[in-house]
């Protein structure tokens, strides 16, 4: 896949999708991650917590949060 980005990105067999940054691997989500990535793209990893964008071609990991539950409980 051809991204205009200068991050090295990769998409595993499971559907997630995975990244270099600053020399680690780091998990970027499976359905979470937007497609194409463009500038000024924003998402939270709902498994992770992380929360990335996409600056001047670049992913960048802009903040931690607390992982929001993953089944809604009624």
């Amino acid at each position: 896949m051809a991204f205009h980005l200068i991050t090295k990105v990769w998409q595993t067999g499971a559907l997630d999708w995975w990244a270099m940054i600053d020399g680690k691997d780091v998990y970027l989500g499976s359905r979470e991650f937007p497609l194409p990535p463009e500038n000024g793209d924003e998402w939270l990893v709902r498994a992770t917590g992380d929360r990335f964008k996409v600056i001047e071609g670049e992913i960048k990991l802009i903040g931690k949060e607390e992982a929001p539950e993953p089944w809604i409980k009624y």
